[in-house]
């Protein structure tokens, strides 16, 4: 008797079902963990920009502070949402900074206003407090509320800091 040689050529359908399966749970899997990737990476984003749109706008503030002749409003005591400043330089004097629809601006002398922050970001609360006494410079406590703004109310566009910060006229 001759042995009987077995052609297998192909698959199951038992074993085309699993392969298939295991593909999918595989293909799942690597989709979902490159979706946590990206929203990730795009939360980081996000509070790279609102915590260097802060820093640069309080050191914008700040430094116009330290190098001033003298600080007109807020008054000694008093809180304003604008600061107005008397600075050396007459083509710039006097040197505003204020709330324009959730944007911080400069205003610089007789020149138009400059918006320090960009569009994707919105401040408010914005508050100058003058700190010092009738004997002493001039102290100003600035303080703000910095936001992201986040029209498809998605969470990894969610963020907001509230920033801080003083400085003494020299």
């Amino acid at each position: 008797m001759k042995p009987r040689i077995t052609n297998r050529q192909g698959f199951t359908l038992i074993e085309l079902l699993l392969y298939l399966a295991i593909a999918s749970v595989i293909l799942l899997s690597v989709s979902v963990f490159l979706s946590l990737i990206l929203q990730s990476r795009v939360k980081n984003q996000t509070i790279a920009e609102v915590e260097q749109q802060g820093l640069e706008a309080m050191h914008a503030i700040t430094q116009t502070i330290r190098n001033s002749s003298s600080v007109t409003v807020p008054i000694v005591g008093g809180s304003s949402v604008t600061l107005i400043l008397a600075v050396p330089l007459p083509e710039k004097s006097p040197t505003v900074f204020d709330l324009s629809g959730g944007a911080l601006r400069i205003i610089e002398g007789a020149n138009g206003a400059v918006v320090l922050t960009n569009n994707r970001v919105t401040i408010s609360n914005l508050s100058f407090t003058n700190l010092s006494s009738t004997s002493s410079k001039d102290i100003i406590r600035v303080q703000f509320i910095l936001k992201h703004l986040n029209p498809g109310s998605r969470n990894e566009y969610d963020y907001q800091k509230k920033f801080y910060g003083s400085a003494e006229r020299r």
